[in-house]
């Protein structure tokens, strides 16, 4: 890999820039490869693009942006063996979920491809018709987190196009590779500037959330970033949508089959070495099961292979960047200071790469930093409690709101706590199975608007409403 193996898409050419940045390997800590730093004019340029190209996809029929979808997600299908090497070089994660995430993404924008928008006529005014329907918003500015590169861009880029907005889409300058390819394989498939992918540094994202040709934000990532975003968004009143941060709490009732229970919990805290807004962060265990769920969890985190992510054996990758990197061992260090025990890890990893073990805390007090935090990498704090509803209050007494999970053999006693959970989204004996059927939204701090389902599609339109007088 090289710098003159990557590119930026505007306008449907690709296009290079006068500096570059380096995309690390987090397995190794070698680089791998060079992407352009997009300039303040290219980056105009990529607007004026995605603006010259609305009048004519808005008007393009409804039935033809679909079939786009459709051809974007053979287009992944196609090249899914490139894409998930490019995935696990830049991002980490092992080989098998890397395949597994260009394979759903596939399969979200095929079927976000199915909806239609909604057109509502009323006659309720005596002599008038109302009817409303669905309009894009124009350009949308879409600003992608680097655990999921390319499922999360799909979340944007779905919808986005098939509402008939343009796009410009940026992706985390720590994983770019695997979207610059995707680009350049839809430039023959989009028509010029309907979708324009730009990669830069630290100055590029308020460019975006600041441009006046951008009529919508679309942006994954931290609450306090998120903030940022929606401050500077409001100079012209750009549409926001914001996924945030979460600190998710699983409820284990006493009546839950440990066996059954112990490994889609665990996997529910670590898979992608817990880089998932939406990982279990915080378990709460009823003291009547805490033990044997304790002793099951060591042996699934016993059977866990941590490495490079190119060894198909290896099933916890790297954490994604050295900044995330040194916050997760900031963690483990507060823990270890505050003489907290650890069931699993708690320790550094040695040798390259940038390798936390999936380490689990046994019990540590309620104010500390590993329960208080969100940490965005594999630690955990198993939290006993020996009152449900003072384990509830516990889970909500955050100021993020994201997801949640209840563990329990009783569904009916399970959709009772998860009726009292402060959160956008509950699991139910189960964790991170998301829908392009379904709403996915946050709660406090966790972010505005929807993503997934309807709800979802409709965040990247404004409703027209044209009244007719009808004939006496």
């Amino acid at each position: 890999m090289g710098s003159s193996d990557f590119s930026m898409t505007i306008g449907g050419r690709a296009v290079r820039a006068e500096n570059w940045l380096d995309v690390v390997n987090p397995a190794t800590e070698e680089v791998i490869a060079r992407v352009p730093d997009c300039g303040r004019a290219q980056f105009d340029d990529a607007v004026a693009a995605a603006r010259a190209a609305f009048p004519a996809w808005r008007d393009t029929p409804f039935a033809d942006r679909q079939a786009a979808l459709g051809s974007i997600a053979a287009v992944l299908i196609e090249h899914a063996g490139e894409l998930q090497a490019l995935l696990t070089a830049e991002q980490g994660k092992p080989l098998a979920d890397a395949l597994f995430e260009i394979q759903a993404a596939a399969w979200w924008i095929g079927e976000i491809a199915k909806n239609e928008l909604p057109v509502t006529v009323t006659d309720a005014m005596p002599g008038q018709r109302s009817t409303t329907r669905h309009v894009p918003l124009g350009v949308v500015g879409a600003i992608v987190p680097w655990n999921f590169p390319v499922l999360l861009a799909v979340w944007k880029i779905g919808p986005a196009l098939l509402t008939g907005n343009t796009l410009v889409l940026k992706p985390s300058p720590n994983t770019p590779l695997t979207t610059l390819r995707i680009a350049e394989l839809l430039r023959p498939i989009l028509p010029p500037g309907v979708f324009n992918v730009v990669t830069g540094g630290d100055a590029l994202g308020p460019w975006m959330t600041a441009h006046p040709g951008i009529d919508k934000i679309s942006f994954t990532g931290s609450t306090a970033t998120g903030r940022r975003v929606m401050e500077s968004a409001a100079a012209n009143l750009k549409r926001l949508t914001l996924e945030l941060g979460g600190n998710d709490a699983a409820i284990v009732l006493d009546d839950i089959d440990v066996d059954a229970t112990a490994e889609p919990l665990f996997w529910a805290a670590f898979k992608n070495s817990g880089q998932v807004c939406v990982a279990a962060k915080r378990i709460y265990v009823d003291d009547k099961v805490y033990e044997p769920l304790s002793v099951a969890l060591q042996q699934v985190a016993a059977r866990a292979v941590m490495g490079d992510g190119t060894d198909p054996a290896v099933t916890l990758g790297p954490v994604q960047n050295r900044a995330q990197y040194e916050r997760v061992k900031s963690l483990l260090a507060d823990s270890r200071a505050a003489g907290h025990r650890f069931l699993t890890g708690g320790q550094d990893a040695d040798g390259a790469g940038f390798f936390v073990p999936a380490t689990i805390v046994d019990n540590p007090p309620e104010e500390s930093r590993v329960v208080q935090e969100e940490a965005f990498g594999p630690i955990v704090p198993l939290l006993r409690y020996t009152d449900l509803d003072d384990a509830i209050a516990r889970a909500n007494a955050s100021e993020f709101g994201l997801a949640g999970s209840v563990w329990s053999s009783n569904p009916d006693r399970a959709a009772a706590v998860a009726a009292r959970m402060e959160t956008g989204t509950v699991w139910i004996n189960s964790a991170q199975n998301l829908t392009p059927y379904a709403a996915f939204a946050g709660q406090k701090q966790s972010g505005i608007g929807v993503e997934g389902g309807l709800d979802g599609l409709l965040e990247f339109t404004t409703p027209q409403t044209i009244h007719t007088a009808l004939p006496a």
